[in-house]
């Protein structure tokens, strides 16, 4: 179910502090990482700011941790089913994109898989970022069109289309369309290859 925005900032806020804090980063040197300012991250962390997609996987990328694992429970208990219903989703504040976890957390699996469900002439650009080159992803097309600007290039994808990219890599999604696109994102956490 669909968080509210207020407990998902208090999540996002104790969630990014103790993820800092267990790497033992300063708010400064989190900030360097990731590119965030430090006013920004602070805001976050004190509930004030609720971050973009692009804020929240910079941050998570500084972090080295997916956006699933930022989201997944603490207290859950490890199975190996996940429940459409007990799946978490949240909303992007800026574009209104859907994002959904579908992987069972906690389980030590080394790829995550996430469901988008993406408004039409919706659009999200992020910088690169060098510290996601750890991470390769596989974007599959369920529904709709849409484009991918990774490096240089630009991607249009179709229903049925699967591309495979470095995280790091990707520098926007975009919905050309003016019907939403739903597809998924299967993130591998480990050494790439490209």
């Amino acid at each position: 179910m669909m968080e509210s925005a207020d407990h998902f900032e208090k999540h996002v806020a104790e969630r990014l502090k103790r993820l800092r804090l267990e790497r033992g980063l300063t708010l400064d040197q989190l900030a360097d990482l990731s590119g965030v300012s430090r006013a920004m991250i602070s805001r976050i962390e004190r509930s004030e700011a609720s971050p973009t997609a692009a804020l929240l996987a910079r941050l998570c990328s500084a972090l080295g941790v997916s956006l699933s694992v930022f989201f997944a429970s603490a207290e859950a208990e490890p199975s190996p089913l996940a429940r459409r219903a007990d799946q978490p989703t949240w909303r992007d504040p800026e574009s209104g994109y859907v994002r959904r976890a579908v992987s069972p957390p906690g389980t030590g699996s080394g790829t995550d898989i996430v469901e988008v469900e993406f408004p039409a002439g919706a659009e999200v650009r992020f910088p690169g970022r060098p510290t996601g080159r750890s991470q390769t992803q596989h974007v599959w097309v369920f529904d709709g069109a849409i484009e991918l600007t990774v490096d240089d290039a630009v991607h249009r994808l179709e229903a049925g289309d699967c591309l495979f990219m470095n995280v790091g890599d990707v520098h926007g999604y975009r919905n050309p369309t003016d019907k939403p696109a739903r597809y998924a994102v299967v993130i591998s956490l480990g050494p790439t290859t490209l």
